[in-house]
């Protein structure tokens, strides 16, 4: 199986490198950002990102609006939401706009690295059924369902 893939995207960068060794060491391949643009132009040129770990509160384009650029970009690219001035607001606004989960900062690694997972698999259960459906689609238009 393909390693999954995470892009971190928070603007402490000493926080973003301590989680890039951390799940580096349990098999996860890690791109960094240190802004939302920056995870935009990123995301852009690696569109086998599964998951995105994404700061709410950064400075320039914060995390909701970056979430919000990233599904409508990327909408099987699942976005775990980190925050550490987390408010049920927040946390309700990024549901809303499509976050996979929320997590506050800091958070335990292992449950991090359980939801990654879990969001990861959800990406790719979802690719799995768009194949399914083009290939009956591509059958079904030449007679051969």
């Amino acid at each position: 199986m393909i390693s999954p893939q995470v892009l971190i995207v928070d603007d402490e960068i000493p926080f973003v490198d301590t989680m890039t060794k951390r799940l580096a060491k349990r098999g996860f391949k890690v791109l960094k950002a240190f802004s939302g643009e920056e995870a935009i132009r990123i995301l852009d040129e690696n569109r086998n990102t599964d998951v995105v770990i994404l700061d709410v509160k950064m400075p320039g384009m914060n995390g909701i609006e970056t979430l919000k650029e990233i599904k409508s970009r990327n909408p099987l690219v699942e976005v775990i939401m980190l925050t550490g001035h987390a408010t049920i607001d927040d946390a309700i606004e990024g549901m809303r706009q499509g976050a996979y989960d929320y997590l506050r900062k800091p958070c335990e690694i292992d449950e991090l690295t359980t939801k990654l997972r879990k969001a990861v698999g959800k990406k790719r259960e979802h690719e799995e059924r768009i194949k399914e459906a083009k290939v009956r689609e591509a059958l079904a238009r030449h007679g051969l369902e």
